[in-house]
């Protein structure tokens, strides 16, 4: 059923809590593959090997999209659902997944979970923000009342897309490496090829500890993922967030072309003030 896409870079005690927890949590006949970056001192590698889970490894860490296309080469099943080593999901989560599947009955869709996070998220509600505080019990006894509506425009992971939609967009974008703003621009393709159902559930819930890699490794060089995309498509983010993808509003159904109002073509305009200015540096550097 699904192929499920862990990158991980030195982080394998966050990396067990959520394979343990997506095991826990599955009955299908899902596949699990980790794409390894560094891995040091083998660690990593030995309790994938010891536990029998396919992984791709790279001695040094290519960056976040890089290594989602690499692990998604040695997939097997109809769909492709990415996560990051520091979630833990909730039980309910693939019956959730299944059940919205079923219901669009085509392959022009991009699905993704709700995020509980201590202190932001979807859902703000504080079970920890490490396991070594993280609160496992208060989190299983309360996960299912924490309610938000079903949203348009989800571009948090853990997301979905069926393994032709994933090969015709040719996944991630590698320049978006070493991940920022690579989801809104794997969205842009996602709308190029005409998805129109970006639809985050509040029935397939995750626990995100936060951006633990970026927290734990300080000389992790972040891109410039927000002027890529400018460059790349001629608006921001931004704007294609709150006039494409009607991002953070409540999901009433596929959504349609943008409404070109006043404000639509005041805010387009800011965007090409921005990229001229852009490309008028790069020109004089």
């Amino acid at each position: 059923m699904f192929s499920i896409i862990i990158p991980t870079f030195n982080n394998l005690q966050y990396l067990k809590c959520c394979i343990k927890s997506i095991l826990e949590t599955s009955k299908l006949d899902n596949e699990i593959i980790v794409h390894v970056n560094d891995d040091l001192n083998g660690e990593t590698r030995d309790y994938l090997n010891k536990n029998h889970i396919k992984y791709t490894f790279s001695k040094k860490n290519i960056g976040l999209c890089s290594s989602i296309n690499l692990a998604v080469k040695s997939s097997s099943k109809r769909y492709i659902l990415y996560t990051h080593d520091d979630m833990y999901f909730c039980p309910g989560w693939e019956n959730s997944l299944v059940n919205e599947i079923n219901k669009i009955n085509h392959t022009l869709f991009y699905i993704s979970g709700s995020m509980i996070e201590a202190n932001s998220g979807h859902i703000p509600y504080d079970c920890g923000n490490s396991l070594e505080n993280f609160d496992e019990e208060k989190l299983l006894n309360n996960y299912m009342n924490l309610h938000i509506d079903d949203h348009q425009g989800s571009h948090f992971s853990p997301h979905c897309v069926h393994i032709d939609v994933w090969n015709k967009v040719r996944g991630f974008s590698e320049e978006f490496n070493p991940g920022m703003g690579s989801d809104p621009d794997f969205n842009m393709k996602l709308w190029k090829i005409g998805v129109r159902i970006f639809k985050g559930l509040n029935s397939f819930k995750v626990y995100h500890f936060g951006s633990l890699t970026t927290r734990k490794n300080k000389n992790i060089i972040r891109n410039k993922g927000d002027l890529t995309f400018l460059k790349k498509w001629g608006i921001s983010t931004k704007f294609f967030k709150k006039y494409y993808l009607k991002s953070k509003t409540k999901y009433y159904g596929p959504l349609n072309n943008p409404n070109k109002n006043i404000f639509y073509f005041i805010d387009l305009l800011k965007c090409k003030i921005k990229l001229f200015y852009l490309n008028l540096n790069l020109y004089f550097i």
